[in-house]
């Protein structure tokens, strides 16, 4: 897709978007720029390393520890939950920037909400639509994150 395509079709959303004054990240796939001179998109390319759906003697040694952690198989998918608690919305909230980090830095950001001290959060990798290695390197750091914040 060239730069004047991407435009095109992402024009309708700048004209709702505040006015950036840096590049931001959309999609992964397209970087946008708009200030008081306009609106520019530039499509770039992101070399992604494809993860791997565990194999089930993968899930053994990664996924049945964080089992014993509190964290549950979603029913009808194949994915893992937990919910974590924590004294107010600051604390949960900071878990969250802690996590947002290196969710951003993996490019595989969980799915999760969060309502004052509570934080819900569910992990599977779509691109193989299951589990992977970068869900138990997620999860693991969350457990650290919470641990040190008690």
């Amino acid at each position: 897709m060239s730069a004047g395509t991407a435009f095109r079709l992402v024009q309708p959303l700048l004209t709702v978007l505040p006015r950036f004054h840096s590049p931001v990240t959309f999609n992964n796939y397209a970087h946008f720029h708009s200030s008081s001179a306009g609106a520019s998109a530039t499509v770039v390319s992101r070399k992604q390393k494809m993860a791997a759906k565990l194999s089930p003697e993968e899930r053994k040694g990664t996924i049945d520890p964080l089992l014993q952690q509190g964290w549950s198989m979603v029913k009808d998918r194949d994915a893992i939950y937990k919910e974590y608690m924590f004294k107010d919305f600051n604390q949960a909230f900071g878990f969250m920037t802690r996590i947002a980090l290196l969710a951003d830095k993996m490019d595989h950001h969980p799915e999760w909400f969060n309502v004052y001290n509570k934080v819900q959060v569910t992990l599977s990798s779509h691109d193989v639509n299951g589990l992977s290695n970068r869900d138990v390197k997620l999860a693991n750091f969350m457990e650290k994150a919470s641990k040190s914040m008690e």
